[in-house]
């Protein structure tokens, strides 16, 4: 979800971070995965050295680059981090309240690594910021998800400037969370960035009743909200579309969109992790990556995949 926002004021990366579903149908990410993790990665960097400022929602690493070398999920070393959050201005979560023990732990280790690269290293929870004409705020913690979700709390982004204002709601999937509606609700923006619901987890880790509440959530969002942009878990899976018809609805009805951050951008939607079966079946990887699958993933942390 690792979004790049620029205002007459400040340029602003949000969530610098990218990664790899590990294993998906009983397979490993496929050549071509690992060919879009290089280049997003790079976009990422290059983004970075634009931004003055860079923010941290919450400690998973598709949120946030770590500062260890793993080429096997995450194409991230510490050069990469340093690349992305040296100089920079960094708004992050607080790792010491309303947080699970992981992400403490991660946190943690982001203020002394990544983050002593940083200009200057902020704790947001509910606060905000100036720079010239543009605010910039943070909402205190909310939901990763549904009420009580194990996976703990994220930080929302409000940027406004103007008559513009724009929400980023990263990982709220929905939002399943009725706290989290009303927060959304309540900034009456003119774009929101959410983190659709987890539709490949239904009846596996998250209830078929908290999904179709996230659904619900999501069509009341559509229709207050004018732009909606929908990404992140909702898209690993090729059939998402089926289960957002209403979603789709509630947002032609108020004549506002819902688009993905691909078709906002003007590019066609790829579903590589949601595809990962018929990529091994159209285009085998060679012997030398299947060898390198099969290494210890502690190894293969550290050796880059022969792609």
């Amino acid at each position: 979800m690792c979004t790049f926002v620029e205002t007459p004021d400040v340029k602003i990366l949000l969530d610098a971070g990218v990664a790899l579903g590990p294993r998906r149908f009983g397979l490993p990410p496929h050549p071509r995965e690992y060919k879009a993790l290089k280049e997003r990665r790079e976009i990422i960097i290059e983004a970075a050295g634009q931004a003055d400022v860079v923010t941290v929602s919450h400690y998973h690493f598709d949120h946030h680059t770590p500062s260890f070398t793993d080429w096997a999920n995450l194409w991230s070393s510490a050069e990469t981090s340093e690349r992305i959050y040296g100089g920079k201005i960094i708004f992050a979560k607080s790792f010491k309240s309303m947080i699970n023990f992981s992400q403490r732990r991660r946190g943690w280790l982001f203020r002394k690594m990544g983050g002593r690269a940083a200009a200057r290293l902020e704790y947001a929870d509910g606060r905000s910021f100036r720079f010239g004409g543009t605010t910039l705020r943070f909402s205190s913690p909310v939901f990763h998800g549904g009420e009580g979700s194990e996976l703990g709390w994220v930080l929302l982004t409000i940027i406004e400037h103007g008559d513009e204002k724009v929400l980023y709601a990263p990982d709220v999937q929905g939002p399943a969370s009725d706290g989290t509606l009303k927060v959304i609700l309540g900034e009456s923006v003119s774009m929101a960035i959410i983190g659709g619901p987890p539709l490949y987890l239904r009846d596996f880790r998250v209830s078929r009743e908290t999904i179709e509440h996230a659904l619900k959530n999501l069509a009341v969002i559509s229709s207050h909200v004018p732009l909606v942009i929908l990404d992140h878990h909702v898209l690993r899976t090729e059939d998402w579309r089926e289960h957002l018809g209403s979603v789709f609805e509630s947002s032609m009805d108020a004549g506002h969109r819902v688009l993905t951050a691909a078709e906002y951008a003007g590019k066609p939607l790829s579903l590589l992790e949601a595809s990962r079966r018929a990529l091994f079946d159209s285009d085998p990887p060679s012997r030398e990556f299947i060898r390198w699958t099969r290494l210890p993933m502690r190894r293969r942390k550290l050796i880059k995949p022969p792609i």
